[in-house]
């Protein structure tokens, strides 16, 4: 066991506060991290407040990790002292279920390990970035191309992610016309992830406040929501709609922006449950689905594509000091585009 520094929410709704944590010994096929950085994921900010459900604490946040190798076990093989990697969402799963063997980890049949706010198999809780080093199964950390700096590719393993794994899964690229629900965290990363894979590219944002930066990040069009000409003028132009919103949508009105056999596909997670007349549906054999982040092999396929393409998070460098003005920032949507820890100062 080692005491690490971290910065932890001792109650939900609590302030966080800098404290110690106990990381396991390194095992046989365990890798010791360095974390450089450490990305504020909205999730980070629900879990706190048990905004989805009933937290662990002292809860220690952050599932978008970028660091060094310090320390390898001694079967570990993938991974050196010195390398660059990341961790995501997830530290385990069972291995051995359908969907883990087909590299769909984030959809273990058993249950998979969350970075933190969880239990592992041998019943410590688990906790995440927002701390100095973490110890990680190696076949649970991926690899960050040389030429994606830390910082940037520190939300990659969250917002990169979860934006790349349905845009690949619904096939979105040349000749597909794609909407992004929202231009926040995620939003902005679907973006320039659907730009890249060839696709005509559509923010749909409350407002046209941010429609300089969608264009600048590879948008071809911006429309406001909170005007019912989008609806009208955008009716039946999309192949896919990725929500990145966690607020409740008025679903009938998206599904109508859907080409026949069209889907919109919710990777933001409201609070509160949400309604849909299914003639929505019906009308156009339209799909309504759902998206949670991805395998660890995407997950480094992601990485990547994102480092071939250049595509890194737009981020905001923070001090640990900083966090809990951060939390409040990112609630009232005042952050391009994503807040990154730098863990040095915690």
């Amino acid at each position: 066991m080692s005491t690490v520094a971290a910065y932890a929410a001792p109650a939900p709704k609590a302030p966080l506060e800098h404290t110690t944590i106990e990381r396991r010994a390194v095992g046989a096929h365990d890798v010791l991290i360095d974390i450089k950085y450490a990305g504020i994921c909205h999730s980070d900010i629900h879990q706190v407040n048990e905004g989805w459900f009933e937290g662990i604490f002292p809860m220690v946040p952050g599932h978008e990790i970028a660091g060094v190798v310090a320390e390898v076990g001694s079967e570990v093989t993938k991974y050196a002292v010195g390398d660059r990697v990341g961790v995501g969402c997830m530290v385990d799963s069972c291995r051995e279920c359908d969907f883990c063997l087909r590299g769909l980890e984030q959809y273990c049949a058993n249950g998979n390990t969350m970075t933190y706010n969880a239990v592992d198999k041998n019943g410590q809780v688990t906790y995440g970035g927002y701390s100095k080093q973490i110890v990680v199964d190696e076949n649970y950390v991926v690899r960050i191309p040389d030429s994606l700096p830390l910082d940037v590719a520190a939300p990659l393993l969250c917002a990169g992610i979860t934006l790349y794994s349905p845009l690949r899964h619904w096939n979105v690229g040349p000749g597909k016309k794609v909407a992004i629900v929202g231009l926040g965290g995620l939003g902005h990363m679907g973006v320039k992830i659907a730009r890249a894979l060839g696709a005509e590219v559509t923010v749909l944002s409350q407002s046209l406040r941010k429609k300089d930066d969608g264009l600048k990040l590879g948008a071809h069009d911006y429309r406001a929501t909170n005007d019912p000409a989008t609806f009208t003028e955008l009716a039946g132009k999309f192949d896919v709609i990725v929500s990145t919103v966690s607020a409740p949508l008025d679903f009938s009105a998206y599904l109508g922006l859907l080409k026949t056999e069209g889907a919109l596909v919710n990777v933001g997670a409201p609070e509160e449950p949400v309604s849909i007349n299914l003639f929505g549906l019906l009308a156009g054999r339209k799909t309504i689905a759902g998206s949670m982040i991805g395998g660890i092999a995407e997950t480094q396929e992601m990485l990547d594509f994102c480092a071939e393409h250049g595509l890194g998070a737009e981020i905001e460098l923070i001090t640990a000091d900083q966090i809990n003005v951060a939390y409040d920032r990112v609630q009232s949507s005042d952050v391009r585009y994503r807040f990154v820890i730098d863990t040095a100062t915690i």
